[in-house]
């Protein structure tokens, strides 16, 4: 592939993915929001870019987001690149989500830390299921506890 198809794959790789794609520069700004995250979040790029992460994330979580943000832009590691993170995360309509993301640490081209890339999903459905299986073995050893 010659380079212009390269960034057209990029591109579209990006821009066309199921999962939300978020990148936040060092002080925590969007600048880049993906189809993914419009179907996942509700608000469209043009409503989420130059804005702050605090969209999408709830008040009571905030100040422990902040706090490891900015020690991963000081640091330049977080062990999320590996591990996913399980957080709730804020629909514009108000919606609370259970998501699940990993994170990707952006550099410029002089190596220092430019920002952080998220590759979100929304693992509502599922998070709600497993709760509704543990509460049903719960039910059942109460019973078989009881007999």
């Amino acid at each position: 592939m010659n380079q212009l198809q390269d960034d057209e794959l990029h591109r579209q790789l990006v821009q066309e993915c199921n999962d939300a794609i978020i990148f936040s520069d060092r002080q925590g700004v969007i600048r880049l929001w993906n189809k993914g995250a419009e179907r996942m979040l509700g608000f469209t790029a043009e409503e989420a870019l130059g804005r702050s992460l605090d969209i999408f994330i709830p008040e009571n979580q905030r100040a422990r987001h902040w706090e490891g943000y900015f020690r991963v832009m000081e640091t330049g590691y977080t062990h999320y690149q590996t591990d996913l993170l399980a957080a709730p995360a804020l629909r514009k309509d108000g919606t609370r989500i259970s998501s699940e993301f990993s994170m990707t640490i952006i550099r410029d081209a002089d190596g220092r830390v430019a920002g952080t890339a998220a590759v979100m999903r929304d693992v509502t459905a599922k998070w709600q299921k497993e709760k509704s299986l543990r509460a049903r073995v719960a039910e059942l050893e109460k019973e078989l506890g009881q007999s």
